[in-house]
């Protein structure tokens, strides 16, 4: 299956530009307070960010503005003595784009510089974490980018003993021995953020495996400043953003791919070795983006030279009855060539339906006939389906007898479906098709096509010197052309040839 794809983060409008922001720890801007106005008063100066409202007033994690400040600085707590304009750091107008979170023990000493600008120049928004608890409470939905620090401590896993009571032994430190236990753990908990791993010039070897775990790439933290860390975030989102669209697209063209493998699987192939007989099919399914529908078809030829062809319908347009339509037609398929035949062949599908229907109100409707082997005459067995269609050199399409169509698939319990014997002649066409195909309207009235338009549809098709796969082709394209536009139902056609 397909790896799930995380879904791409929608960038908040006051982060995009799109509507002005009061930074959370700044204070707010001087454009949103009306000109006399207290900013303490001021509706927006009141709002506080998510993160601030899950710390705690001893929390130690911060979140600053780089054009403010140094890194460490600490924003004062509500309520701590000075109001919102009065805060230890410098309100900004400037909305910001991006948000970096660093995960560090010690970001007051750290060597980063405040100067942080993203690709339009704008400052890229800070929040510090000292450990993973305080990273997991920061990391919201606004956040952009990780920087972590590959020295951070990890949590002690719990010990796993497997000696006696008091024995310590044999305890489980496998994520305690691993060098980067942190950087898995970060990358579990946002696996949609992009994440740079901060290193020392020593250990590149070690940054080179954060990349091979799962960061976008690794610094050096004694060659860091402020130009190559604003830079290596823009390209660490940039890279995440574009491995996740990668990422979607592969998995589109591996669905592509597994939805022509069902279709071949499911459509059938003819089975029709050594009959002179020609064979054509059009299949077009009633719902949008679907490869098939309800409807179902097959053709096979069995040693005594009988071709044996059929055409049903299942009620509804879903997976469940595409699905219902693909077992009976393998079972058509497996009792025609066990040798079952007519009201016998029906009987026993019948009782499929029955048993794999999900519902006791589905039923199907079938249509089949047998070709005896000198191709002149045919029987034809109908379950409240449409009577197909036969034309010939002489003589114009015209329907076969329907008088003796017996009652849909799962309607009736021990239903009878007599067989028909009907003449074709020594060369002929015959049509089968599903109601999707005269079901449609014609024009903007109500009025639909039905089998008496269908018949002098054919009629003219066939005057203009379409056979075969072009009859079908153009039948279907006018039939959707009169319904003007997609037809609402399944719509099956299936096209037999003979000539002399």
């Amino acid at each position: 299956m397909p790896v799930p794809v995380p879904r791409q983060r929608a960038i908040p409008a006051v982060e995009c530009g799109q509507a002005p922001a009061a930074s959370p720890d700044s204070g707010p801007s001087t454009e949103q307070a009306p000109p006399g106005t207290n900013p303490a008063e001021h509706p927006a100066a009141r709002r506080e960010h998510p993160a601030e409202k899950r710390e705690n007033p001893t929390d130690t994690s911060t979140e600053t503005s780089t054009g403010t400040g140094a890194l460490g600085d600490r924003t004062q707590e509500p309520g701590a003595g000075a109001g919102p304009a009065t805060r230890g750091t410098t309100s900004s107008t400037t909305p910001t784009n991006l948000t970096l979170l660093l995960i560090e023990d010690d970001p007051a000493g750290s060597p980063i510089v405040p100067d942080l600008l993203d690709q339009s120049g704008k400052p890229i928004r800070v929040r510090t974490a000292r450990n993973l608890t305080e990273a997991e409470r920061l990391l919201t939905d606004d956040v952009h980018c990780i920087l972590l620090d590959l020295a951070l401590s990890t949590p002690a896993p719990a010990p796993v003993r497997t000696g006696g009571e008091g024995g310590g032994a044999g305890e489980d430190d496998g994520e305690g021995s691993d060098e980067l236990a942190v950087l898995r753990h970060v990358l579990e908990l946002a696996p949609r953020h992009a994440v740079l791993a901060l290193t020392s010039s020593s250990d590149a070897e070690r940054g080179a495996e954060a990349v091979a775990v799962g960061a976008q790439d690794y610094l050096f933290r004694d060659e860091l400043d402020g130009r190559l860390l604003s830079r290596a975030i823009r390209y660490a989102v940039e890279r995440k953003r574009s491995d996740s669209a990668e990422r979607r697209l592969a998995e589109g063209r591996v669905r592509a791919q597994e939805n022509r493998r069902l279709e071949r699987g499911l459509l059938p192939t003819p089975l029709l070795a050594g009959s002179p007989l020609r064979f054509a099919a059009r299949y077009r399914p009633g719902r949008s983006r679907a490869l098939l529908g309800g409807d179902f078809y097959d053709v096979v030829r069995t040693p005594d030279g009988t071709v044996h062809a059929m055409i049903g319908d299942v009620c509804g347009h879903g997976p469940d009855e595409a699905a219902l339509g693909v077992e009976l037609r393998i079972a058509w398929r497996a009792l025609t060539l066990a040798g079952l035949c007519g009201d016998e062949l029906l009987g026993t599908l019948q009782q499929v339906l029955e048993h794999e229907r999900s519902d006791e109100e589905i039923f199907a409707t079938l249509c089949a006939v047998d070709i005896a082997p000198d191709g002149r005459s045919a029987g034809l067995c109908l379950a409240g389906h449409p009577s197909p269609l036969v034309a010939g050199p002489g003589a114009p399409a015209r329907l076969l007898p329907y008088d003796n169509n017996g009652p849909a698939l799962g309607l009736l319990p021990g239903g009878r479906w007599p067989r028909t014997q009907v003449e074709l002649g020594a060369e002929w066409s015959l049509m089968l098709y599903t109601d999707g195909l005269i079901e449609g309207h014609v024009g903007e009235g109500r009025e639909r096509l039905g089998q008496d338009g269908m018949v002098e549809l054919v009629r003219r098709q066939i005057a203009e010197g379409l056979e075969g796969e072009r009859l079908l082709r153009a039948t279907v394209n006018e039939v959707r052309a009169l319904n003007g536009g997609e037809l609402a139902d399944d719509v099956a056609v299936v096209l037999l040839d003979r000539t002399p």
